[in-house]
């Protein structure tokens, strides 16, 4: 399970450090790809085996299926922490997230996001004042 807020930069050729305690989870290894809110998201090996056999089953005849299929997989890649800690993030996916310098790595249960710094702030910021509300709305849902 991945939790947590972590603050990196990207260096000069694209790298991000993956934070020392996602390290073991992901295996050294993992998939990213384009996320939703404008960020990536990764998994680990086992969970995107999961992840296409369920995305498998979307019918083919749904446009929005189609759409969404094509760009979570064309944008997905498999990346794999180096020595130092670091991948080396894709130049079409930066751009999608617009990681530039400072970025922030969280983790969501089954994943991890990364996100600009700026956005992740722009983005918690918002739902921050909204959370109470975005709890309520998940009906089905109980901590």
């Amino acid at each position: 399970m991945f939790m947590g807020e972590f603050k990196h930069q990207l260096d000069a050729k694209g790298r991000l450090i993956v934070p020392s305690k996602f390290r073991d989870a992901l295996n050294g290894q993992f998939i990213i790809t384009r996320g939703l809110d404008q960020c990536l998201f990764g998994y680990t090996l086992e969970e995107w085996a999961q992840i296409e056999n369920r995305m498998s089953s979307l019918p083919l005849t749904k446009k929005d299926a189609r759409k969404f299929m094509r760009m979570f997989f064309s944008g997905a890649t498999e990346v794999e922490v180096d020595k130092q800690g670091r991948i080396n993030i894709p130049t079409n996916l930066r751009e999608y997230a617009d990681l530039t310098k400072e970025c922030t790595v969280i983790g969501v249960s089954h994943r991890i996001e990364i996100w600009s710094t700026e956005k992740w702030e722009s983005f918690y910021e918002e739902s921050e004042s909204h959370y109470e509300d975005i709890a309520e709305e998940l009906i089905d849902f109980d901590l």
